[in-house]
């Protein structure tokens, strides 16, 4: 069942005064601002004209109908773009970059993640626009962040997962190293982007002034080594490829019944001690081998041998219901299909679906937060490429139709 995405009764939203201007493209800046969409702000998403952004193109598969430039909407850029309008302008054009100076004059928050220097060439850097708008958010996102020897070399997930170290440490131990399975870092990139973005929102309720929010996949993906880090900084061990296993917990990986493999974790003496009785294998408990956690993870592999050894007993489903009905996290490995097909995905609205203009109802990933007050919608499809150029330039800039027009014949826009 597709849950519709969820109205207040108030129709209050949270970030509905205010307005960001999105000349990002990809995946980082635009998974960004969608958030800020959600949450209820007025997202100007600004592409090129006739190409747009380059995730359009990034398919198979393809939704909707056909255009010139591509054979329909990506669903990779369906993903990242709802609840935003879509402008063409030229930013290699003065007439366009003079339309991004009116916009940002007008807007709280602007998100670009050009490679460092190159907005202010063009007149459109962070020094710029704040002169003009001493307000404005400008949230830069880069590979490497705007300081340091790599201030201006590009940046992209793949060559920051391998770079900052995920992939030193993703994978099994022996064979190549492996990336996550989705851009973790642009991802989460983004999401420091927005909690960056409303703090600096908040700032300005405090100084009346925005600021620059200067973001970096590089710096991000170190932040998320988390505990992992840690190990190293504070510890001095360097943490290597374990596969599914945990550098700090044991029992804490996968696991093989006798038709598939499951995962389980024993966090504390406790579980430990219930993980023992559910198997029937009090031995393995009594076993100096195994005795605290930081045995256990010294002899790690010994003990996923026998706990496999007893497993193999029986399907993962009797084993799945033995383990919860003592309360023992564990969970069976889902495929992408048995994540939204499940009950409690459709009971948190982990999918929702929107009325598209060329697609009819279009089903994404909800919305991951839930605010009781003022609850974040999907309030727009993902837009056509320069679906609503017209539309801001007439309301919102007071261009005329015939100006507008002009702007069009000549590339600008």
């Amino acid at each position: 069942m597709i849950s519709e995405p969820q109205h207040s009764e108030n129709n209050l939203r949270a970030l509905g005064d205010i307005r960001v201007l999105d000349i990002s493209r990809a995946l980082a800046g635009p998974f960004c601002t969608m958030m800020l969409g959600d949450l209820g702000a007025d997202v100007i998403k600004v592409e090129r004209p006739g190409r747009g952004d380059e995730s359009r193109s990034w398919g198979p598969p393809f939704l909707g109908e056909p255009s010139e430039a591509y054979p329909g909407e990506s669903a990779y850029y369906l993903a990242i773009n709802r609840s935003k309008r879509s402008l063409t302008v030229n930013l290699k054009d003065p007439a366009g970059q003079e339309i991004i100076k009116q916009l940002a004059a007008k807007s709280d928050v602007l998100v670009e993640n050009f490679r460092t220097g190159v907005l202010d060439k063009m007149g459109l850097g962070y020094k710029q626009l704040h002169d003009q708008n001493p307000r404005l958010v400008y949230c830069s996102i880069s590979g490497y962040g705007r300081t340091g020897p790599y201030a201006e070399r590009p940046g992209y997930d793949f060559i920051i997962q391998a770079e900052g170290g995920i992939m030193g440490i993703t994978g099994p131990e022996e064979g190549p190293p492996s990336r996550v399975g989705v851009s973790i870092v642009d991802i989460t990139t983004g999401m420091f982007a927005s909690t960056a973005i409303l703090a600096a929102l908040r700032a300005r309720d405090v100084t009346g002034e925005g600021q620059l929010l200067d973001l970096s996949l590089l710096d991000s993906v170190a932040a998320i080594l988390a505990n992992v880090a840690s190990n190293y900084l504070a510890g001095g061990i360097e943490p290597r490829r374990m596969g599914n296993a945990h550098f700090n917990i044991a029992p804490y990986e996968v696991y093989r019944a006798r038709d598939r493999w499951f995962t389980l974790a024993a966090l504390n003496a406790r579980q430990w001690h219930m993980l023992c009785e559910v198997v029937e294998r009090p031995e393995i408990e009594d076993d100096p081998r195994f005795v605290s956690n930081q045995d256990r993870v010294a002899n790690r592999e010994a003990l996923a041998e026998l706990l496999n050894e007893a497993f193999s007993s029986r399907d993962a489903d009797e084993w799945l219901a033995k383990l919860q009905a003592v309360g023992l996290p564990c969970g069976p490995i889902n495929t992408i299909p048995d994540v939204f097909d499940h009950p409690q995905a459709e009971a948190r609205d982990l999918k929702v679906a929107v009325e598209h203009p060329t697609i009819g109802v279009l089903e994404m990933p909800g919305i991951p937060y839930k605010l009781s007050n003022t609850p974040a919608e999907v309030h727009r499809p993902p837009p056509l490429l320069g679906e609503h150029t017209e539309e801001i330039l007439t309301d919102l800039l007071g261009y005329s139709e015939e100006e507008v027009a002009s702007l069009q014949e000549q590339g600008a826009v």
